[in-house]
């Protein structure tokens, strides 16, 4: 476990910038900010968190407009798009305003535990990793919340992929992950998928660039507020995109 530094702030030189996007979360977002504000805090780390809200219809850039207010806009920064345009495309927006050197991406849907983070901090440090990822798969990781077909389609999906891309990772299709900032421009510049099998790719083309990969096991936890937005349409672009990524590396 991550050790706690509560007393002073980390003089490390790093920054690290958490992408937030969202659409319809205005239940979630006050309680992952409250968490990352915390365990940031508790930890030392300097930190900036970028909500890119994709026009969410349920008010979710309002309860942000009320975050920065409590926070500060120096810790929350807003960047909404008129419009849902895909997690790919919202990841580069939001690196376009980061100004840390470590960008950390992660659900805001409560699926992803900030406490994981200074774990991840630290594995980064202790080997120099260009990617850190957090998995379900390995160690003490798991999956909570989800019905047995839940689980059967993510175990499915997960050892398919394992054997036609043989990744060097044990979670492919999470997306529970930091990157030294540079590195995730980079990929993001090589990916060419959408949906699912976007974070799938990322980490195919960072082992196909030799960029070096560590992990940390994080339990995923089911959304509690909101409905999920894996359906049969998603499973399908899945299995396209996996033919094709099978296909092209």
């Amino acid at each position: 476990m991550a050790s706690r530094r509560s007393d002073k702030k980390q003089n490390t030189g790093d920054k690290y910038s958490i992408l937030l996007p969202t659409y319809n979360e205005r239940e979630n977002l006050p309680l992952i900010v409250w968490l990352l504000v915390k365990y940031f805090g508790d930890s030392g780390y300097d930190y900036e968190i970028i909500v890119i809200d994709d026009g969410s219809p349920d008010g979710t850039l309002e309860v942000a407009q009320q975050l920065q207010k409590i926070y500060g806009e120096d810790k929350i920064l807003l960047r909404p798009r008129a419009k849902k345009l895909g997690l790919g495309t919202a990841y580069i927006h939001g690196i376009q305003h980061a100004t840390g050197n470590f960008i950390i991406i992660m659900d805001a849907d409560l699926s992803h535990h900030p406490k994981f983070i200074p774990e991840f901090i630290e594995k980064q440090r202790e080997g120099g990793y260009d990617v850190v990822s957090g998995t379900r798969y390995r160690g003490n990781g798991g999956v909570y919340g989800w019905d047995l077909r839940r689980k059967l389609i993510s175990r499915g999906a997960n050892f398919i992929t394992q054997v036609l891309l043989r990744p060097g990772a044990s979670d492919l299709t999470g997306s529970f992950r930091l990157y030294k900032k540079e590195v995730l421009e980079s990929l993001i510049k090589q990916c060419v998928s959408k949906g699912y099998v976007f974070q799938m790719e990322m980490i195919v083309r960072a082992r196909q660039l030799g960029y070096s990969i560590g992990e940390v096991p994080i339990s995923f936890v089911d959304r509690v507020y909101g409905e999920s937005k894996l359906g049969g349409n998603e499973i399908v672009s899945f299995l396209k995109g996996l033919l094709t990524l099978f296909a092209t590396t």
